[in-house]
Formats: structure tokens, C-alpha cells, sequence
């Protein structure tokens, strides 16, 4: 057995040696640390927009997040677990048979599993139980312990003919006509620790299986090659032209086993001379904590270079979403900054005074009649006073009802155009049109809660105007002035007032005259300017929020796709502290040993 390389002779740990098993383990640690940190980098830097040539990135982003957490993260939260040989080949290349001849005894048959490999099983020692709950390695998959045909379920089977420290997970076809079979192979080949990859003299130069060992040489994963089912006299023969393969496509140094066609028994497994070869290989590995370490070290390295390799081009593309995104909002940003600027002036430049709302204000105020009379001595004038507020409350309430439906019909015009303009351009491009897609709501109208929500506000408006007056009058709520009007026929006065604006011309300027001399009459002149400003100040935030309203919904189907401006600086960032602790590793001499 090849001696502990921290272990001197007596078996005491020497001072050097406990030196480095701690450099060791702080390098693991930090990597952990930092690999997590990248996974949670990747997740955050999706890529939903389907942009010229983002499928592939899209497809490798998914493949490196599972294999981060199927098998990086906790193979290096558990450095101690037992080697993972995943036996996976093409579809009637006999891995089923190979397990259960090197297991001794049948794991992989009808009673136990299936008939053919479908779901996978994993056989370990019964004292390595403990390393493959389901919150350790490939934690999507749920461990039952009985046959099953569940593809998301692994069937855990402890067998003392497997030696401790090791473990065998037979997995389905590479090349199954089941894509789920795919799948679920690729995903656990990703998660092994080593690969014995089978084939036969028939399926040997399929190019579905040379797929697989490629991704294999790319993450630097530990291979070995089982030639499977071939007649005696042809091993030799494929045995060179498999082993010139393996030389070409980077595997050189991988072992090639052979195992020759025979008879299966009942219990679905071949003669235990068949199988003696690679299972005293992996005897000795297993015995060997040394090799397995090195195992380990080179594909778990081979698997985080590969990630750290792949993280640039997706943070790239991320970017490029971000920016894609960031167009479209900055389209609806324009687009809804002009509308609410639109919206505003239109609302103080006296262009609402007119129609109905002209019509009831002139029949409110007549032509300064009342605020003649309301200047005289109220005890000389008494009578003309009182027949001159008579139905004014009623009238009031007209103009305030005007109001609010010149208000509800200027905002419904603004919103109108402005959903219309931008969805116009959104449509205009590929990416836009998909956000149009994405959501239910129908962009190129103005929202369906809008008219209601314009409601709410215009009629808020009108009631904190009564307030304004309320406070400004102070003792004059007592006197005939006030009374003569009450908050409300002064709240719909300073409401008219602060839509004509401060230049209006023609009928806009003498209302807007009319309004300032009865305001001023009952509350005087700094009072009456304060309130205007104050009524003219509330209107323009109330209908700024409603046309922010308005943008928030173009705001929506980008926020749905959760694209995170920072996430690409992030996830390049993650990258690079990785591949710092991987640098610093190799710098001390530790090598592959995270």
C-alpha cells in the first residue's frame, strides 16, 4: 500500500506534514468559501432574453450551477467521502452487468431496480452510509432504499463487497433513447469523482460517447475505459485501434480495461475472473487514501477551472442583457418623462377652463357680482347677500365635479398616447416585443385601474384644498364672507384658480381674476397666494405619481426576468477569487490538493 505522504514511520504525523495537511485544509476552506460565492454569482446572472447566440451560454450556465451543486460544492465540504466511480456507457454496452459482476452479488436487476438501467443505483460500504444522505452529494435526487424506475430518485444499496472508501454508481445510458436517461447521465457523470466509461466492440466509435469523454478531458476528470463485451479473439485488435482513439482525443494516460463477452448468470453478472482486473484496481485505490486524494484533487480542480473558464462568456452575455433591458427602460423612461411633463403643463396653462367646466365656473362666480357683494358692509347688504349665494352649495359642487372630469379626461389622454408610443417602439425590436409578450397586461393602453386611480386622486386633491382653506382662514370662518361660501365653494375657487396658471389669456385670464378677488376677499392676499402655490404644488405630485404609476407597468415584465445591473461585475469578480485560491495552491506546491 503507498504510504501517507503526512505520515512518517510508526505512524506519528511529522511536523511537516501537519504543516501542510493545515495549508492544505485552509485552501480547502477558502475554495469552498469561494466556489459558493460564484454559484450564487452565476444564479444571479440569468440570461432570459433570447439574444443572438445565447442558447449555448445559456444551456453551459445550467451545466455549470448543477455540476457547482451536484458535485464541487460538496465534494469540497466533504473531502473525506468516499471516491465516486459513476459507471456510465452506450445503451447495451453491459454497465449493468459490469457493476454486478465487480459487486459480486446482483444490484442492478428486476427485485432490485430494473431491468435495464433507468434510474440510478449507487452501492457503497455499509460504514460510508453516512457520506451520501440527501443532503450531500447530487442533493436533487431522493435516496429510497428499494427498486425503483423514479429518474429523480437514487436507490442507495450498501453491499460489504464494496470496499470502504469507495463507492459505484451505475448510471443510465448515455445515448438512451429517453432524454431524461440523457440527462440524468450527463448530471452524474458530472458528479464522479472518476469515470469507468464502458463500451463495446460494436459501439466503441459511436460519437455519442466521444461527446461525453471530451466534456470528461475538458474538466480534467480522472477516466478510465472498459472495452466490454467483445469476443476473446477481437480484444486485442480493438483494444489498439480504442487505445489510438484515447490517444487522439486526450487520453493517453487514462487505463484501458477488457472484458471479454461471456455468459451471464441468473443473477445478471459474468464470472468473477471477468471482472478480477479492474476490481483489484479498485481494491488498491480504495486501500490507497493517497491516490484517491489525488483522484479526487485532479477532477474536482479539472471541474472548478472548467466553471471559472465558463463564467467570463456568461457574464458577458449577462451584460449584454443588462444593456438590452436597460435600451427598453430607458425607451419607457423617455417616453413617460415627456408624457408627465405634457401632462402637467397642461394642467396649469388654462387650457382646462373650457367646456362644461368654463360653463359651471361662470355660473359659480357670474361676472364679480358676489365679490362686490361680499366687499360691501355685510350689515347694509344683507338681502342682496343672501339672494346672491342662493344655490351657490349646488353650484359648487357642479364646478367640483367639472374638475375632476376635465383632471380624469387629461390624464386619460396623456396616458393614453404615452402607452402607445412606447409600446410602439418596444415593438419595434426583438426584445422589446418579447416584454410586450411577457405580460398579461396590455401595454399599449393606459392601465385599467388608471381611471379610478385618477378618481381617488383628483377627489384627494379637493378635499386637502378645503383643508388649505380651513387653515388659512383662520378667524374668518366666522364671518358672513365665509359663510357665505363655506370650504367647499372656496376649495372649487382656489381648484380653478390653480388650473388657469399664472399667465392665462382671454376667458382664462377673468376666471382666473374672478377666483384671486374672491379668494383674496375672505382671505386675504398672502393668505390666497399661499394656498395657490400649496394647491398648485399638491396637483403636480398627485399627477406625477399617476403617470409614474403609468410607467411602473413597462417596469414589470423586466422586473420579472430579474436582471441585476451589478450581477455581471459580480459573477466575473466570483471568477476571479477562485481562480486566485486555485493560483495560490499551485504557488505552495499543493497542486490539485483543495
Amino acid at each position: 500500500m503507498t504510504r501517507d505522504p503526512f505520515t512518517v514511520e510508526g505512524g506519528a504525523p511529522s511536523s511537516s506534514g501537519l504543516r501542510g495537511a493545515a495549508h492544505r485544509d485552509d485552501l480547502s476552506s477558502r475554495m469552498l468559501t469561494e466556489v459558493v460565492r460564484l454559484h450564487d454569482a452565476l444564479k444571479a446572472a440569468g440570461l432570459p432574453l433570447d439574444l443572438p447566440g445565447v442558447e449555448p451560454l445559456r444551456e453551459g450556465r445550467t451545466q455549470v450551477i448543477g455540476q457547482l451543486e451536484d458535485y464541487v460544492i460538496p465534494r469540497l465540504a466533504q473531502v473525506q467521502a468516499p471516491l465516486l466511480v459513476v459507471v456510465g456507457g452506450s445503451t447495451g454496452s453491459g454497465t449493468s452487468t459490469l457493476v454486478n459482476t465487480l459487486v459480486g452479488e446482483r444490484v442492478t436487476a428486476p427485485g432490485l431496480l430494473r431491468p435495464t438501467t433507468r434510474s440510478p443505483v449507487l452501492v457503497h460500504h455499509p460504514d460510508d452510509a453516512r457520506w451520501f444522505g440527501a443532503d450531500r452529494l447530487l442533493p436533487d435526487l431522493a435516496r429510497v432504499d428499494s427498486a425503483t424506475d423514479d429518474q429523480s430518485a437514487i436507490q442507495l444499496v450498501p453491499s460489504p463487497a464494496v470496499p470502504a472508501g469507495l463507492a459505484i454508481l451505475d448510471a443510465p445510458d448515455v445515448d438512451s433513447v429517453d432524454e431524461r436517461n440523457r440527462e440524468l447521465a450527463a448530471q452524474l457523470l458530472s458528479a464522479a469523482d472518476l469515470w469507468l466509461f464502458v463500451t463495446s466492440a460494436a459501439r466503441y466509435s459511436d460519437q455519442v460517447p466521444w461527446d461525453h469523454l471530451k466534456v470528461a478531458v475538458e474538466r480534467n476528470t480522472a477516466v478510465a475505459l472498459v472495452l466490454s463485451r467483445t469476443p476473446g479473439e477481437d480484444i486485442a485488435t480493438v483494444s489498439v485501434h480504442l487505445a489510438r482513439m484515447m490517444a487522439a482525443r486526450g487520453l493517453k494516460d487514462s487505463p484501458l480495461f477488457a472484458v471479454p463477452q461471456g455468459p451471464v448468470d441468473d443473477a445478471g453478472k459474468l464470472p468473477a475472473a471477468y471482472g478480477e482486473e479492474i476490481r483489484g484496481w479498485l481494491r488498491a485505490l480504495a486501500a490507497d487514501s493517497a491516490a484517491r486524494r489525488d483522484i479526487i484533487a485532479q477532477s474536482v480542480a479539472g471541474a472548478v477551472r472548467t466553471v471559472t473558464r465558463k463564467a467570463f462568456p456568461i457574464a458577458d452575455a449577462a451584460a449584454v442583457q443588462v444593456d438590452a433591458v436597460a435600451e427598453l427602460l430607458a425607451v419607457a423612461d423617455r417616453v413617460y418623462d415627456e408624457a408627465s411633463a405634457a401632462l402637467l403643463a397642461a394642467a396649469a396653462d388654462g387650457t382646462l377652463l373650457r367646456g362644461d367646466l368654463l360653463a359651471r365656473w361662470q355660473e359659480f362666480a357670474g361676472s364679480g357680482e358676489l365679490v362686490r357683494t361680499l366687499e360691501a358692509k355685510v350689515g347694509f347688504v344683507r338681502e342682496r347677500l343672501v339672494n346672491a349665494i342662493k344655490g351657490k352649495p349646488q353650484q359648487a359642487e357642479r364646478v367640483a365635479l367639472a374638475v375632476e372630469m376635465a383632471l380624469e379626461a387629461l390624464v386619460a389622454d396623456h396616458a393614453e398616447r404615452a402607452a402607445a408610443e412606447a409600446s410602439q417602439e418596444w415593438a419595434g425590436g426583438d426584445h422589446g416585443a418579447a416584454l410586450l409578450r411577457a405580460t398579461t397586461d396590455d401595454l399599449t393602453r393606459a392601465g385599467r385601474a388608471l381611471r379610478a386611480r385618477t378618481e381617488q386622486e383628483v377627489r384627494g386633491w379637493l378635499e386637502e384644498l378645503q383643508e388649505f382653506v380651513r387653515h388659512e382662514s383662520g378667524e374668518a370662518r366666522h364671518t358672513a364672507r365665509f359663510l357665505a361660501f363655506g370650504a367647499r365653494g372656496l376649495s372649487v375657487a382656489l381648484a380653478v384658480v390653480a388650473v388657469v396658471g399664472t399667465r392665462p389669456s382671454g376667458q382664462a385670464a377673468e376666471s382666473l381674476r374672478l377666483g384671486r378677488e374672491l379668494l383674496e376677499t375672505v382671505l386675504g392676499d398672502a393668505a390666497t397666494t399661499r394656498v395657490v402655490d400649496q394647491a398648485r404644488g399638491t396637483l403636480e405630485r398627485r399627477l406625477a405619481g399617476l403617470m409614474a404609476g403609468e410607467r411602473a407597468r413597462y417596469l414589470a415584465p423586466a422586473a420579472q426576468w430579474q436582471l441585476k445591473p451589478d450581477a455581471p461585475d459580480q459573477l466575473r469578480q466570483a471568477a476571479r477569487r477562485v481562480d486566485d485560491v486555485r493560483f495560490a495552491a499551485a504557488k505552495k506546491g499543493t497542486g490539485g490538493h483543495l
